[in-house]
C-alpha cells in the first residue's frame, strides 16, 4: 500500500500463480458505521444499482491516460486495465472464463459456458444484484462497483466541492478505506463466501481451479489504484499496513470456521468439504515398497490422528504470531480454541462445528484488539520474532502456512520502510535473504520444512539486525 511492491515480494507472485491473477482465476463481519464489525460470512452488499465501469471513465474523472496529480490521479481505468501487471488482474477475471482452461473447468463441471455459468460470475464479474444501469456490462469482470459499492447514489455527488467520504459512504460507497471493510470485500472471492458463484469448492479444484490463498495487505498493493498523500491522510486516514495485515490474518480465519460450520458448505456428500483443509497434507508423494517413508508430519498445533487431513491454518498461525504481540490478553483464548478446534476435527461433524463457531469468536476478538492499536516498529519487529520463534516455527510442517509466513515478513518489513523505521537501502540488504526463503517456498511439491525453518530464521535475523 504506497509505494512500489517489493522485488522479493514479486516473487512470491509466482507461488500463487492465478490467484489473484484472478485477474487470472480468483478466487465474518461486515462494517456498521461506527467501523465495528457484525458477525457475517460475507462482505455487507451495497443496495444501490451499479452503473458500470463506463459511469467512471470520463476524462475529467478517473478516464485520463496519465495522473494529473490533484485530488485522484484520474487514471484509476487504466491502471485497472493493465494488460499484463497485477494492478489489470480484476478487469481481466471475465476475459480469463473464456481461455482455454477456462472452458476446460466449466466442461468437466458440467456447467455450460463458464462465461454464463453462475458458478464463475459471483467472483468473475460484478455481482450486481440490487440492479445494472444500461452501462453495465458483465465483460468489464470485476468493475469499479464490484469493490466501491453500487454507485446509484454516490456517482453524482462524490466529486462534488466539500463532499465528504463519511457522506458518500452513508449514500452506498463501500468503506474501503476501514481495514476490517476491506478484509471482508476481498474475501468475498479471494477465500469464498456463501452467496451464490463466490465458493471455489474442492470439487472446482480437481476441475482446475488454482488454490486460494488471502493475505489482505499484499492483494491490496497489488491492486492499489490511488496514491496516499496529504489529501488522503486528510480525508481517510492513513494506513497502518501491520494493522491491515494483523486484522486481514483475522477476518480469514473467522471466514474460514464461519463457512465451514454452515451446514449448506462444510459437506459434501459423506465427506467433509476438502476445500477448507491443507492441500498438501493430502497431496503427498506415495512411496511404497521398502524405501519408503512416511511423509506426516507432527504439528503441535494440531493435535490430531497421524494422517487424518489438517485443516487449512495458514492464517491461524500468522494470527497466534501477531496476537502474542498486539493482544496477549486474546491471544491465549485464541490458541486454545484454535487447538481444541484442530481435536474436534478427529471427533464428528457436529463437534468441529461447536468449535469452529467458538474459534470464529476468538478470532473476531483479536481483530477487535488489533484494531484499536497503534502499531508501530516496536511491535513490528517483535511480529518477525514472534513468526520465526521456535513455537510458531514448529508449526511449519507444511507448505501453505510456511508460504504465509514468508510473506508476512516481506509485508513487515515494507511496513516498516514505508514509517522510515528502516532505509530503503538498508532494507536492499535484507532482501537476499528473504529471496532464499521464498525460493524454498517457490515450489510445493519439493518443499522441505526443515530447509524453509532454516531459511525463514535467516530471513527474520537479517531484518532484527536492522533495528
Amino acid at each position: 500500500m504506497g509505494g512500489k511492491v517489493s522485488d522479493s515480494r514479486s516473487l512470491l507472485w509466482g507461488l500463487f500463480g492465478l490467484l489473484l491473477a484472478a485477474g487470472a482465476f480468483i478466487i465474518v463481519a461486515f462494517a456498521n458505521p461506527a467501523g465495528q464489525a457484525v458477525a457475517s460470512s460475507a462482505s455487507a452488499s451495497s443496495s444501490y444499482s451499479h452503473v458500470g465501469v463506463a459511469s467512471c471513465s470520463g476524462s475529467t474523472c478517473h478516464g485520463r491516460s496519465e495522473p494529473t496529480g490533484k485530488v485522484v490521479r484520474q487514471d484509476e481505468i487504466m491502471r485497472w486495465q493493465e494488460a499484463s501487471s497485477e494492478s489489470g488482474a480484476h478487469s481481466r477475471a471475465f476475459a480469463v472464463l473464456a481461455s482455454p482452461r477456462g472452458q476446460a473447468i466449466a466442461a468437466k463441471l458440467g456447467i455450460g459456458p463458464a462465461t454464463s455459468a453462475g458458478e464463475c460470475l459471483g467472483c468473475h464479474a460484478d455481482p450486481a444484484g440490487s440492479g445494472r444501469g444500461p452501462r453495465w456490462h458483465v465483460e468489464d469482470g470485476v468493475g469499479c462497483e464490484a469493490c466501491h459499492g453500487g454507485a446509484q447514489n454516490w456517482l453524482n455527488s462524490h466529486y462534488a466541492v466539500g463532499q465528504t467520504h463519511a457522506a458518500n459512504v452513508a449514500r452506498g460507497m463501500y468503506p474501503l478505506d476501514r481495514p476490517r471493510a476491506r478484509a471482508e470485500k476481498c474475501l468475498d472471492c479471494h477465500f469464498g463466501s456463501d452467496r451464490p458463484g463466490q465458493f471455489v469448492s474442492h470439487r472446482i479444484m480437481a476441475a482446475g481451479h488454482p488454490r486460494v490463498a488471502f493475505e489482505l495487505d499484499l492483494f491490496s498493493a497489488l491492486q492499489q489504484h490511488h496514491d496516499e498523500d496529504a489529501d488522503y491522510v486528510r480525508r481517510k486516514g492513513r494506513t497502518n499496513n501491520v494493522q491491515t495485515w494483523a486484522v486481514g490474518q483475522a477476518s480469514a480465519v473467522a471466514r474460514a470456521t464461519t463457512l465451514f460450520a454452515n451446514p449448506r458448505l462444510g459437506t459434501e456428500g459423506v465427506f467433509p468439504e476438502i476445500y477448507f483443509f491443507d492441500c498438501h497434507t493430502c497431496h503427498r508423494p506415495i512411496q511404497d515398497g521398502p524405501n519408503g517413508r512416511a511423509s506426516w508430519i507432527a504439528n503441535p498445533g494440531r493435535p490430531i490422528p497421524s494422517g487424518m487431513p489438517a485443516f487449512n491454518d495458514e492464517n491461524m498461525i500468522m494470527l497466534a504470531a501477531a496476537a502474542k504481540v498486539i493482544a496477549p490478553g486474546a491471544a491465549a483464548r485464541f490458541d486454545a480454541d484454535s487447538r481444541a478446534f484442530h481435536a474436534a476435527l478427529a471427533k464428528d461433524r457436529p463437534s468441529a462445528v461447536a468449535a469452529a463457531r467458538k474459534l470464529a469468536g476468538s478470532a473476531q476478538s483479536v481483530a477487535d484488539a488489533i484494531a484499536g492499536r497503534t502499531l508501530g516498529g516496536p511491535e513490528t519487529f517483535a511480529i518477525i520474532d514472534s513468526i520465526a520463534s521456535g513455537t510458531i516455527a514448529a508449526r511449519f510442517t507444511d507448505y501453505e502456512g510456511s508460504a504465509q509466513a514468508v510473506m508476512a515478513l516481506d509485508t513487515l518489513l515494507n511496513a516498516l520502510v514505508r514509517e522510515g523505521r528502516v532505509e530503503a537501502g538498508a532494507a536492499r540488504g535484507a532482501r537476499g535473504s528473504i529471496d532464499r526463503a521464498y525460493k524454498a517456498v517457490r515450489d510445493p511439491n519439493s518443499y522441505r520444512p526443515a530447509e524453509f525453518r532454516a531459511a525463514l530464521g535467516q530471513a527474520a535475523a537479517s531484518i532484527r539486525a536492522l533495528r
